[in-house]
């Protein structure tokens, strides 16, 4: 009786996974960002806030923090370092995080969702796309675009970012 070849290992969308020969497979395009990490002043109202403004389900959950995943597997970790921890604008470290909303719809969602939470800041047309800004409930800002860098390729260096 032949014994039946092992099926090719697959990832968890079913795709082959390369065969490994001892050398690295080559590259398509280099890492991409999975996960974030936001530090938060109350872990309850920030779990809300980012579940509702980007449609994610809480998938792990302790006293301190929880972690977020979107549908397409993003995952934001929110963790709770009390009221009076602060947040200063201009020191070394990221700053800002820019999602892309799934469709010009899902952009306006966005912006009624901060809207309806007093967190709405401006909508602007920045070459190409539209940027929709709000703070999150400890203040964080938070930015929506549509389309994706993916879709409009950005051209120029939104001023609030160097001025």
């Amino acid at each position: 009786m032949r014994q039946q070849p092992a099926s090719a290992p697959s990832d968890r969308h079913g795709m082959p996974l390369p065969a490994h020969s001892g050398r690295a497979a080559p590259q398509t395009h280099g890492p991409q960002l999975a996960s974030v990490v936001v530090f938060v002043h109350d872990l309850d109202q920030s779990v809300d806030f980012y579940r509702e403004l980007l449609r994610m389900e809480v998938t792990v959950r302790t006293s301190t923090a929880a972690l977020l995943v979107s549908p397409n597997d993003f995952q934001v970790y929110v963790r709770a370092v009390g009221p009076r921890a602060g947040h200063p604008s201009g020191q070394v470290g990221t700053q800002y995080v820019i999602w892309t909303a799934g469709s010009l719809d899902d952009l306006h969602r966005c912006e009624r969702v901060l809207k309806a939470r007093s967190a709405h800041m401006a909508t602007k047309d920045a070459s190409g796309f539209a940027l929709v800004e709000g703070r999150d409930p400890s203040g964080l800002p938070v930015m929506v675009a549509y389309p994706g860098p993916d879709e409009v390729a950005r051209l120029e260096i939104i001023a609030r970012y160097y001025v």
